[in-house]
């Protein structure tokens, strides 16, 4: 606030001392002579003034001539100048606006005008990591998905681009029924993004349906690290992998493998009815018939179920 009282005194000054000046110039009497190559020139004060000024813009204009063609004659060889600047600036705001075409034309479902805005996004950006991304997804929507695997692998060249290459090519394996191939995939974007919500899902998915149980457990564990999951549902959901990879366990003839997972799925879940019931074999065939009874009666309390029963029985 101070500052700009003071800019305003300062201009105010200023005008004033020019007003008087230019009224005292008119008011004083004579003339200036002006003698240069054998010629005179008689001017009034005024007009002597009027003169320098007039010189002194002239000179103003030559020099930023001069400057000038001195940027062009360095834009011509090559050399980075404001005319460059320029270009290159005109160049970048066709690019970004060839991208959001594309972009809009892949989001109407518009291939061909897709992938060629793309490409001339590609050509003006020289930027590959904002543009394969969307000549991939082009490529995928026009049914050419040759071209998009080519973008995919391209895009594992480049760090920040590497993790949407590997997704890119773990989605174009699931869309043709290869999920071993997926999974592997799946995998090194973990390691890639291991809090990544959609991925931890999907691999999570992929090592239920291969009965990878114990790296579900790990990408379970992973969601629940990355606050995906409510820790109480996923202790349940560690449960439940660690019963199926217990009855994998024991059915590959892994007895002593298969009991522990017993035992910490009863551990994580004490009411889940299954994980009570195979607990209490458990422990029963190791002769802990107190440890057995008091697994089974924990379930029984909090959920009657035939399943105990029959596991007190036997």
């Amino acid at each position: 606030m101070l500052w700009s009282l003071l800019k305003v005194v300062i201009f105010l000054v200023l005008a004033a001392a020019v007003a008087w000046g230019a009224a005292w110039i008119l008011e004083t009497p004579g003339e200036i002579l002006v003698a240069f190559g054998g010629r005179e020139w008689s001017l009034t004060p005024i007009g002597f003034m009027i003169a320098v000024v007039v010189l002194l813009v002239v000179t103003l204009v030559i020099l930023k001539l001069i400057g000038f063609l001195s940027a062009l004659v360095r834009f011509l060889l090559g050399d980075e100048t404001a005319i460059t600047r320029f270009f290159n600036r005109s160049r970048e705001k066709r690019g970004f606006n060839a991208l959001s075409d594309s972009m809009i034309a892949l989001a109407s479902g518009d291939a061909p005008a897709a992938s060629k805005k793309a490409a001339k996004a590609e050509k003006l950006l020289q930027r590959p990591d904002l543009t394969r991304l969307v000549s991939a997804q082009a490529a995928e929507l026009g049914g050419d998905s040759r071209k998009a695997t080519d973008q995919y692998k391209e895009m594992l060249k480049n760090d920040r681009t590497r993790f949407i290459g590997v997704t890119g090519l773990m989605q174009q394996k699931l869309e043709a029924g290869d999920t071993d191939t997926a999974l592997a995939l799946a995998k090194k974007a973990f390691a890639l993004r291991p809090d990544n919500p959609v991925l931890l899902r999907k691999l999570f998915d992929l090592q239920s349906q291969k009965q990878d149980w114990s790296g579900a457990r790990e990408t379970l564990n992973a969601s629940m690290h990355a606050r995906l999951l409510p820790r109480d549902v996923g202790s349940r959901r560690d449960a439940v992998l660690s019963l199926a990879d217990a009855r994998a366990a024991l059915a590959a003839g892994e007895t002593s493998r298969g009991q522990e997972a017993a035992l910490q799925a009863n551990k994580l879940a004490p009411t889940l009815i299954p994980a009570a019931a195979l607990a209490g074999e458990v422990h029963s065939e190791r002769g802990a018939r107190r440890k057995a009874v008091r697994t089974l009666t924990a379930a029984w309390s909090a959920n009657p179920h035939p399943d105990i029963a029959a596991a007190f029985a036997a």
